[in-house]
């Protein structure tokens, strides 16, 4: 008992000594859910998996092989802070051909995945006091990060019948001295909008008219459906180009999530600045990753529009399985890989629904709740189409159920 007593009193020294703004952050949701589907299938159990925010082929052959090459050739060393000079150049002419986006190298850093573009982002920019627009439904580390360097998310929702997009209106009506920056996620995890040009100027007109720096997330820019197109708002003006800073990597385009690899493009001094945060955190994305990022930019990008093709597929066949179940509801998602599926009809909260689902059911999501939107439940179709099929059939007998 004496142990127990020691053990607990040295746990509650330790609760003490966290800063509040680390202890007060949950655990990404999205992970903590995948790990629990990913037990449950390693004791057996024929677990659905619709958590993924992965995709799940393989990295290419010619990138891996890049990758080795670099090891053979001894690069392993520590690299610039801002990225080998090579991938920073293929980089700007990505961007360019792309993007229509002018960068020079300088402009430009390579990051340890683009989740780590964004953190450096909002920390080279926001200090304790600013506010941070993130429309909603939103990515679920957006306003952790936000919340990490001090400043406040402001959450803005959004309605499904718009297809979950923000407008000027809701922009401006959220807007306040203490804005310094918007958060845009375009094509939008968790919820698949895409927004058109036409959108994405408005929303840019109110972003110029206050000075206001938009963080575009850009990193499912290849993953876009139909006649929809991806477009980089800073693109659009020269003004909104000095105002944005695009982030982007390699994980979803080039299935790399494990490589660790994202950057940002931004004006010069806003660039030094994330290089000077990156310089003492984390030094330098790593060195041999980068060679393969290299061979991506620089291989053929077929891959690509294969894995676009095969998730089409199940977008189109999950979308029509959702709607003809009469006590949920869709909107179609344009880009990425997840549908949002409603679930307000059924009176059950996200956590508690996604709970029954996956202990009765053995069918794996990720509640809304951790995006900002407790009435819906993420589902990820990054994921065979055998599984598909399977899970929706379980939860279409749960809808019926309740």
């Amino acid at each position: 008992m004496q142990t127990v007593s020691t053990q607990q009193k040295a746990l509650q020294s330790y609760t003490d000594i966290i800063a509040t703004r680390i202890a007060e952050i949950p655990p990404s949701m999205t992970l903590s859910i995948t790990s629990q589907a990913k037990a449950m299938q390693q004791e057996g159990r024929d677990v659905c998996n619709f958590g993924a925010g992965e995709p799940d082929l393989d990295t290419p052959d010619h990138i891996k092989e890049a990758a080795i090459e670099a090891l053979r050739e001894g690069h392993t060393k520590y690299t610039p802070s801002s990225g080998i000079m090579e991938l920073r150049e293929a980089l700007s002419a990505k961007l360019l051909e792309d993007n229509s986006l002018e960068y020079d190298p300088s402009q430009i850093v390579v990051n340890c995945g683009a989740k780590h573009s964004c953190f450096n982002a909002i920390l080279a920019i926001c200090e304790p006091g600013d506010e941070v627009i993130i429309p909603a439904p939103y990515w679920v580390s957006y306003p952790e990060m936000v919340r990490m360097v001090g400043a406040e998310p402001v959450v803005v929702q959004t309605r499904q019948d718009n297809g979950w997009k923000l407008t000027p209106e809701d922009f401006e009506g959220a807007m306040s001295p203490k804005t310094k920056m918007i958060i845009l996620n375009s094509p939008s995890n968790p919820t698949g909008a895409v927004y058109s040009r036409e959108e994405l100027a408005a929303l840019g007109e109110v972003a110029a008219s206050e000075d206001i720096v938009v963080l575009s997330d850009e990193i499912y820019e290849k993953l876009v459906y139909g006649e929809r197109e991806h477009v980089s708002i800073a693109s659009l003006s020269e003004e909104l180009h000095g105002l944005t800073i695009t982030v982007n990597g390699f994980s979803k385009a080039y299935s790399m999530t494990g490589w660790r690899l994202g950057y940002t493009a931004a004006p010069e001094p806003i660039a030094k600045a994330v290089a000077t945060i990156q310089s003492h955190s984390t030094s330098n994305a790593t060195s041999f990753a980068q060679y393969g990022a290299l061979a991506a930019l620089q291989g053929d990008e077929q891959f690509i529009e294969d894995m676009r093709e095969e998730y089409d597929m199940r977008r189109q066949y999950m979308f029509g399985r959702f709607q003809a179940i009469s006590n949920i509801s869709v909107a179609e998602p344009a880009g990425a890989f997840y549908f949002l599926v409603n679930i307000g009809k059924m009176g059950l909260t996200s956590v508690n629904l996604a709970e029954k689902l996956l202990s009765r059911y053995e069918v794996a999501v990720v509640p809304g709740i951790a995006f900002g939107d407790d009435r819906t439940i993420r589902f990820s179709y990054a994921t065979g189409l055998d599984v598909i099929k399977k899970g929706i059939d379980r939860f279409e007998e749960f809808c019926k159920a309740h």
